[in-house]
Formats: structure tokens, sequence, C-alpha cells
């Protein structure tokens, strides 16, 4: 699907026409410049590279030094690739948010979640814990609590739920719809959450 990289810039509240306070997450998207055009003939598919926030050339390599001069653009810090668009563009474009984006539609962001560290199965898979507190309990409350048979199967299934790391993985919100498009700051305000924190790198796709 054709999108842009964008950078979530927090959260906020907007009221709705009837009155209502909805909940919005503002997104910084773009602009986002053409680093690269992949064809069927060369690539064996098509596709445009978007490349987000510009670096200077002592953090580029000279292998992105090169490919960034090829397509006549100062070095990115984000390069992803999106596919299916409408209109054709060439090399060292910019596209903006106005020009995939509008009011009253909706859109997915893929982003990555925030990382919890090694978490217990209460906090991590919602379990309930043991329950009362009383008659000499210890400190068992959030304990799993048994895991497995006895002596068949004499083992624990793989996809039991136990404590583990939590977060940090990348997760898809699909259907968020665009409350409001500020094309002077670049900036798309979509109704929910998105996945990932403050400053992170997000993909919004049409």
């Amino acid at each position: 699907m054709p999108g842009l990289i964008g950078k979530k810039i927090g959260m906020t509240s907007v009221f709705s026409a009837d009155g209502k306070n909805v909940p919005c997450t503002v997104i910084e998207a773009g602009p986002c410049v053409v680093t690269q055009i992949k064809t069927v003939e060369n690539d064996g598919y098509a596709a445009l590279q978007l490349g987000f926030e510009e670096k200077t050339a002592k953090h580029t390599n000279k292998a992105e030094a090169g490919h960034f001069k090829a397509a006549s653009v100062a070095p990115q810090r984000h390069l992803v690739e999106f596919n299916e668009f409408e209109k054709e563009y060439k090399a060292g474009e910019k596209i903006t948010v106005v020009d995939l984006f509008a009011e009253d539609t909706f859109v997915d962001v893929i982003g990555t979640s925030k990382g919890k560290g090694f978490q217990g199965v209460v906090k991590r898979h919602g379990f309930g814990g043991v329950g009362q507190q009383t008659h000499g309990q210890h400190n068992r409350l959030r304990a799993p609590g048994s895991l497995g048979a006895s002596s068949y199967p004499a083992r624990v299934f793989k996809g039991m739920r136990m404590a583990g790391r939590m977060g940090g993985d990348r997760v898809t919100v699909q259907n968020l719809a665009i409350i409001k498009v500020i094309p002077e700051h670049n900036l798309l305000m979509v109704k929910g959450s998105v996945p990932g924190a403050k400053g992170s790198i997000v993909y919004i796709n049409k």
C-alpha cells in the first residue's frame, strides 16, 4: 500500500462535532523524499523507496552516500519501501502528507511497541494470581502456579504462557480514522493509540 514514514509526537484530544472528547495521536508524517524507484524489469517488483529525516555526511558510509548521490538527495536516516502509488514520482521528489492523506479516511499504522523488559505472568498475560493473602500465605500471589502434568507428558508443552521478555515488537494498528491533517506542520491526527514511545518512527499506510 502507499504510505509515508513518520514520527510519533504524542497524544492529545479534540472535540467532535457532537461534543464528544476524542483521544488522538499526533504523527509527523513526512515529508518523505524518493530515494529509489524499483521496477519489475530491474528488481522483479515495483515500489518506491522513501527516505525520512536527513542526516549528516559524517554519519553516512560510502555505500549509502553513493546510493543517495544517484538519486540527487541528501543522506536520509530512515528508508522504507511502499508500493501502489496512484501518481508516478521521480527520484528526488518529495511526498507530503496532503499528497496521500485526507480527513475522514482510514490508515494503518506500524510501529515498535514499548519494551517492558522481563515481566511475570500477571503483567505479561493477565494472570489473576493466587487470590487471598491470609492463613500464613507467603509471597506466592503473583506466581504462575502449576505448569504441567505428572509422569505423562513429563514436560511442559510448547506455547505455555510463562514469564519472559515483553514488548519491543512490531505492531500494526489497523483502520485508524484521520481526524485532522495540518499540512503546514506535516502533522496527522489519528483517532486512538499508536504503538511506540514519543519520538519513535512509525509507518503510515493508506
